[in-house]
Protein backbone atom coordinates (compact mmCIF):
# COMPACT_ATOMS: atom_id res chain seq x y z
CA UNK A 1 0.00 0.00 0.00
CA UNK A 2 1.38 3.40 -1.06
CA UNK A 3 0.42 7.02 -0.55
CA UNK A 4 -1.40 7.91 -3.76
CA UNK A 5 -2.43 11.48 -3.04
CA UNK A 6 -3.35 14.14 -0.51
CA UNK A 7 -6.76 15.78 -0.93
CA UNK A 8 -6.69 19.53 -0.20
CA UNK A 9 -10.01 21.37 -0.41
CA UNK A 10 -9.94 24.89 -1.87
CA UNK A 11 -12.59 27.57 -2.22
CA UNK A 12 -11.32 29.09 -5.47
CA UNK A 13 -11.31 27.55 -8.97
CA UNK A 14 -8.46 25.09 -9.60
CA UNK A 15 -6.78 27.47 -12.04
CA UNK A 16 -6.07 29.72 -9.06
CA UNK A 17 -4.11 26.90 -7.41
CA UNK A 18 -2.16 26.24 -10.60
CA UNK A 19 -1.22 29.92 -10.93
CA UNK A 20 -0.29 30.26 -7.26
CA UNK A 21 1.95 27.19 -7.18
CA UNK A 22 3.66 28.06 -10.43
CA UNK A 23 4.63 31.36 -8.81
CA UNK A 24 6.26 29.27 -6.06
CA UNK A 25 8.34 27.51 -8.73
CA UNK A 26 6.25 24.34 -8.75
CA UNK A 27 4.73 22.83 -11.91
CA UNK A 28 1.04 22.23 -11.20
CA UNK A 29 -1.61 21.48 -13.80
CA UNK A 30 -5.36 21.44 -14.19
CA UNK A 31 -6.83 17.98 -13.65
CA UNK A 32 -10.39 17.82 -14.87
CA UNK A 33 -14.03 17.54 -13.89
CA UNK A 34 -15.84 14.87 -11.90
CA UNK A 35 -19.11 15.21 -13.74
CA UNK A 36 -21.12 13.00 -11.38
CA UNK A 37 -19.84 14.77 -8.25
CA UNK A 38 -19.95 18.42 -9.30
CA UNK A 39 -16.27 18.97 -8.52
CA UNK A 40 -13.08 19.85 -10.41
CA UNK A 41 -9.41 19.81 -9.49
CA UNK A 42 -5.80 20.81 -10.01
CA UNK A 43 -2.87 18.47 -9.45
CA UNK A 44 0.77 18.61 -8.43
CA UNK A 45 2.74 15.42 -9.00
CA UNK A 46 5.84 14.08 -7.30
CA UNK A 47 7.78 10.97 -8.33
CA UNK A 48 5.22 8.59 -6.79
CA UNK A 49 2.28 10.58 -5.36
CA UNK A 50 0.50 13.88 -5.81
CA UNK A 51 -1.48 16.72 -4.27
CA UNK A 52 -5.07 17.17 -5.41
CA UNK A 53 -6.61 20.60 -4.93
CA UNK A 54 -10.34 19.90 -5.07
CA UNK A 55 -13.13 22.46 -5.38
CA UNK A 56 -16.87 22.51 -5.93
CA UNK A 57 -17.77 23.41 -9.50
CA UNK A 58 -21.54 22.76 -9.52
CA UNK A 59 -23.02 23.02 -6.01
CA UNK A 60 -26.38 21.52 -7.02
CA UNK A 61 -24.64 18.37 -8.31
CA UNK A 62 -22.24 18.16 -5.36
CA UNK A 63 -25.04 18.43 -2.81
CA UNK A 64 -26.97 15.55 -4.36
CA UNK A 65 -23.97 13.35 -5.26
CA UNK A 66 -24.09 11.21 -2.10
CA UNK A 67 -20.33 10.67 -2.35
CA UNK A 68 -18.09 10.47 0.76
CA UNK A 69 -15.39 12.80 -0.54
CA UNK A 70 -17.86 15.38 -1.81
CA UNK A 71 -19.67 15.32 1.54
CA UNK A 72 -16.38 15.95 3.33
CA UNK A 73 -15.60 18.84 0.96
CA UNK A 74 -18.99 20.44 1.59
CA UNK A 75 -18.43 20.10 5.34
CA UNK A 76 -14.84 21.37 5.50
CA UNK A 77 -14.84 23.82 2.55
CA UNK A 78 -11.06 24.49 2.78
CA UNK A 79 -7.97 22.80 4.16
CA UNK A 80 -6.56 19.30 4.03
CA UNK A 81 -9.41 16.81 3.83
CA UNK A 82 -7.99 13.31 3.84
CA UNK A 83 -5.48 11.08 2.09
CA UNK A 84 -5.82 8.35 -0.51
CA UNK A 85 -3.78 5.13 -0.43
CA UNK A 86 -3.00 3.13 -3.57
CA UNK A 87 -3.46 -0.61 -3.77
CA UNK A 88 -3.37 -3.22 -6.52
CA UNK A 89 -5.68 -5.60 -4.64
CA UNK A 90 -8.83 -3.63 -3.86
CA UNK A 91 -11.14 -6.64 -3.51
CA UNK A 92 -8.75 -8.29 -1.06
CA UNK A 93 -8.46 -5.07 0.96
CA UNK A 94 -12.24 -4.71 1.08
CA UNK A 95 -12.60 -8.27 2.37
CA UNK A 96 -9.96 -7.70 5.06
CA UNK A 97 -11.56 -4.49 6.32
CA UNK A 98 -15.01 -6.07 6.41
CA UNK A 99 -13.57 -9.05 8.27
CA UNK A 100 -12.06 -6.72 10.87
CA UNK A 101 -15.39 -5.04 11.56
CA UNK A 102 -15.24 -1.99 9.27
CA UNK A 103 -18.27 -1.23 7.15
CA UNK A 104 -17.17 -0.15 3.69
CA UNK A 105 -18.74 1.43 0.65
CA UNK A 106 -17.85 -1.60 -1.43
CA UNK A 107 -15.67 -1.12 -4.49
CA UNK A 108 -16.85 1.93 -6.48
CA UNK A 109 -16.14 2.81 -10.11
CA UNK A 110 -15.00 6.38 -10.73
CA UNK A 111 -13.88 8.59 -13.59
CA UNK A 112 -13.05 12.12 -14.59
CA UNK A 113 -12.75 13.86 -17.92
CA UNK A 114 -9.67 15.99 -18.60
CA UNK A 115 -9.86 19.34 -20.38
CA UNK A 116 -8.57 17.57 -23.50
CA UNK A 117 -11.48 15.12 -23.34
CA UNK A 118 -9.53 12.10 -22.11
CA UNK A 119 -11.51 9.81 -19.81
CA UNK A 120 -9.52 8.53 -16.81
CA UNK A 121 -10.97 5.65 -14.78
CA UNK A 122 -10.24 4.04 -11.42
CA UNK A 123 -11.80 2.12 -8.54
CA UNK A 124 -12.32 3.52 -5.03
CA UNK A 125 -13.08 2.17 -1.57
CA UNK A 126 -14.26 4.11 1.48
CA UNK A 127 -14.78 3.14 5.09
CA UNK A 128 -18.28 4.27 6.02
CA UNK A 129 -18.41 7.02 8.66
CA UNK A 130 -20.27 10.20 9.50
CA UNK A 131 -18.69 13.44 8.35
CA UNK A 132 -17.69 15.30 11.53
CA UNK A 133 -14.76 17.27 12.91
CA UNK A 134 -13.13 14.00 13.95
CA UNK A 135 -10.28 12.70 11.80
CA UNK A 136 -11.66 10.95 8.70
CA UNK A 137 -10.27 7.59 7.68
CA UNK A 138 -8.10 7.35 4.57
CA UNK A 139 -9.72 6.03 1.43
CA UNK A 140 -8.29 3.76 -1.23
CA UNK A 141 -7.75 3.73 -4.98
CA UNK A 142 -6.86 1.19 -7.64
CA UNK A 143 -5.97 2.68 -11.00
CA UNK A 144 -6.96 0.95 -14.21
CA UNK A 145 -3.45 1.52 -15.58
CA UNK A 146 -0.01 0.64 -14.24
CA UNK A 147 2.03 3.42 -12.59
CA UNK A 148 4.33 3.45 -15.64
CA UNK A 149 1.39 3.89 -18.02
CA UNK A 150 -0.14 6.65 -15.90
CA UNK A 151 3.09 8.64 -15.67
CA UNK A 152 3.81 8.28 -19.38
CA UNK A 153 0.36 9.68 -20.10
CA UNK A 154 0.95 12.54 -17.63
CA UNK A 155 4.23 13.43 -19.35
CA UNK A 156 2.57 13.50 -22.75
CA UNK A 157 -0.20 15.79 -21.44
CA UNK A 158 2.29 18.14 -19.80
CA UNK A 159 0.79 17.48 -16.37
CA UNK A 160 4.19 16.58 -14.95
CA UNK A 161 7.60 18.16 -15.54
CA UNK A 162 10.91 16.26 -15.23
CA UNK A 163 11.82 17.96 -11.94
CA UNK A 164 8.51 16.88 -10.39
CA UNK A 165 9.77 13.31 -10.52
CA UNK A 166 12.71 14.25 -8.30
CA UNK A 167 10.38 15.34 -5.49
CA UNK A 168 8.81 13.15 -2.82
CA UNK A 169 6.37 13.57 0.06
CA UNK A 170 8.23 12.25 3.09
CA UNK A 171 5.86 12.75 6.04
CA UNK A 172 2.21 13.49 6.73
CA UNK A 173 1.46 14.98 10.16
CA UNK A 174 -2.09 14.71 11.49
CA UNK A 175 -3.42 16.78 14.38
CA UNK A 176 -5.73 14.79 16.69
CA UNK A 177 -7.04 14.93 20.23
CA UNK A 178 -5.63 11.52 21.18
CA UNK A 179 -2.58 10.51 19.11
CA UNK A 180 -2.32 7.00 20.60
CA UNK A 181 -5.95 6.16 19.83
CA UNK A 182 -5.59 7.44 16.26
CA UNK A 183 -2.35 5.49 15.82
CA UNK A 184 -3.92 2.21 16.93
CA UNK A 185 -6.89 2.63 14.60
CA UNK A 186 -4.76 3.53 11.57
CA UNK A 187 -2.34 0.68 12.26
CA UNK A 188 -5.30 -1.67 12.00
CA UNK A 189 -6.54 -0.10 8.77
CA UNK A 190 -3.10 -0.02 7.15
CA UNK A 191 -2.26 -3.57 8.08
CA UNK A 192 0.21 -2.98 10.91
CA UNK A 193 2.56 -0.16 9.88
CA UNK A 194 2.46 3.61 9.50
CA UNK A 195 5.66 3.46 7.43
CA UNK A 196 4.35 3.27 3.88
CA UNK A 197 6.90 2.49 1.16
CA UNK A 198 6.80 6.12 0.03
CA UNK A 199 5.67 8.11 3.09
CA UNK A 200 5.51 8.09 6.90
CA UNK A 201 2.30 8.88 8.79
CA UNK A 202 2.56 10.69 12.14
CA UNK A 203 0.05 11.90 14.74
CA UNK A 204 0.38 14.76 17.20
CA UNK A 205 -1.91 16.43 19.72
CA UNK A 206 -3.90 19.44 18.57
CA UNK A 207 -6.10 21.96 20.33
CA UNK A 208 -7.90 22.76 17.09
CA UNK A 209 -11.60 21.91 16.94
CA UNK A 210 -11.19 19.90 13.75
CA UNK A 211 -8.92 16.85 13.57
CA UNK A 212 -7.26 16.81 10.17
CA UNK A 213 -3.99 16.47 8.34
CA UNK A 214 -1.98 19.53 9.33
CA UNK A 215 1.34 19.37 7.46
CA UNK A 216 2.57 17.82 4.23
CA UNK A 217 6.35 17.52 4.44
CA UNK A 218 8.44 17.03 1.33
CA UNK A 219 11.84 15.37 1.55
CA UNK A 220 14.35 17.97 2.77
CA UNK A 221 11.41 20.27 3.35
CA UNK A 222 12.50 23.38 5.27
CA UNK A 223 10.47 26.17 3.67
CA UNK A 224 7.08 26.62 5.36
CA UNK A 225 4.22 27.59 3.07
CA UNK A 226 0.62 28.08 4.19
CA UNK A 227 -2.06 27.74 1.51
CA UNK A 228 -5.85 27.52 1.79
CA UNK A 229 -5.81 26.25 5.38
CA UNK A 230 -2.96 23.75 4.95
CA UNK A 231 0.77 23.86 5.69
CA UNK A 232 3.45 22.53 3.34
CA UNK A 233 7.11 21.98 4.14
CA UNK A 234 8.91 22.43 0.83
CA UNK A 235 12.46 22.07 -0.38
CA UNK A 236 14.17 25.45 -0.50
CA UNK A 237 15.33 25.28 -4.10
CA UNK A 238 12.68 24.16 -6.55
CA UNK A 239 13.03 24.31 -10.31
CA UNK A 240 9.90 22.66 -11.62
Amino acid sequence: MFLDHVVHFISEPPQMAVDYWKKQGMHAALGGRHLNWGTHNALFYTKDSYIEWLAVEKPEVAESANHPLTELLLHDKTGFGTICLRTDSMAELNNRLNGEGFETSGVLDAERKTDSGELIQWKMLFIKEQVTDQLPYPFFIEWQESDEQRYESLRKRGAIAPANEELAIERLIFGVKNPETAKRKWLQILGGSLELPNCRIEFRHTEQKRERLEEVCFAQGEKRLSFEGGVYRLTEHLDV
